[in-house]
C-alpha cells in the first residue's frame, strides 16, 4: 500500500504537469486577434485597475510567471512577456489578477501571505524531524514532523481559492476587449489546466502524509 500511495501521488502530479504543458504549448501557437504581447496586456489591465505603480518584469524559466506582492511586480516568463498568443494573454492576465487581489485586500491572499514564513519553516523542519525520528526511532518526533507537513497541506488548500479567483478575474479582463469569444475558450483551457496543478499538489501532499502515517503508525504498533 505504501508504494501504491507513492505511485498514485506521482501519477497525479505527472498528469497535471503534462496537462498544463500541453495546453500551454498548444495555445502558444495561437496568435490572439488583439496582437498584443503578454506584457502589453498586463500593462493595460494594471493601468485600468488603478495599478500604474505595479511594474512588469521578464523572468527566466518555463512557467515561472508570478506576482510578487512585496515588490509589487508582475513577473512574466520570456514567452509570455514577448508573444501575442492566447497563452501569453491568459498567463499575463492571471498574474494581474493576483495584483488586483492585492490592491483590493482579497482576504484569502492576505491570509496566504501571512502563512509563508510558517510554511517555509515547516517545510524544512518537518522533513528534518521525520528523518531524525526515523533514524533514532523517536516516534514522537516523527509525528511532530508529520504535523508540520500538515501545515504545508493547509497552505496548499488556502492557495486554491486564491488561484481560482485570480483566473476568474483574468477571464473577466480578457473578455473586455483582449480576446474574442472563441479565443476565450482557449484561455479557459489554459487557466483550468493551471488550476489542476494546484489541485494535484493538494492531493499529492495529502497522499504523502497518509503514507507517512501508515508507515510509522504500523511501526509503533509492532
Amino acid at each position: 500500500m505504501y508504494y501504491s500511495l507513492a505511485i498514485v501521488a506521482f501519477l497525479i502530479t505527472l498528469i497535471a504537469q503534462l496537462s498544463i504543458k500541453s495546453k500551454y504549448r498548444t495555445y502558444l501557437e495561437h496568435k490572439s486577434s488583439s496582437n498584443l504581447k503578454g506584457s502589453e496586456i498586463a500593462r493595460k489591465i494594471l493601468d485600468r485597475n488603478g495599478l500604474a505603480d505595479v511594474k512588469i518584469q521578464m523572468t527566466s524559466g518555463l512557467l515561472s510567471d508570478h506576482y510578487n506582492p512585496s515588490t509589487k511586480t508582475v513577473n512574466l516568463s520570456e514567452e509570455v512577456y514577448a508573444t501575442s498568443t492566447i497563452t501569453a494573454a491568459s498567463v499575463a492576465a492571471h498574474e494581474c489578477g493576483h495584483a488586483i487581489q492585492h490592491k483590493v485586500g482579497y482576504k484569502p491572499l492576505k491570509f496566504r501571505s501571512s502563512l509563508v514564513p510558517i510554511v517555509n519553516f515547516s517545510s524544512y523542519a518537518g522533513y528534518l524531524a521525520i528523518l531524525i525520528g526515523a533514524l533514532t526511532s523517536w516516534i514522537e518526533l516523527i509525528y511532530l514532523g508529520i504535523l508540520l507537513e500538515c501545515v504545508i497541506l493547509f497552505f496548499e488548500l488556502v492557495t486554491l481559492p486564491v488561484e481560482f479567483d485570480a483566473s476568474r478575474r483574468a477571464l473577466k479582463e480578457l473578455n473586455n476587449g483582449f480576446l474574442t469569444k472563441d479565443e476565450t475558450k482557449g484561455a479557459k483551457k489554459v487557466l483550468k489546466a493551471a488550476a489542476y496543478t494546484y489541485v494535484a499538489s493538494v492531493a499529492n501532499t495529502a497522499l504523502q502524509i497518509l503514507r507517512l502515517v501508515l508507515i510509522f503508525g504500523n511501526r509503533r504498533r509492532r
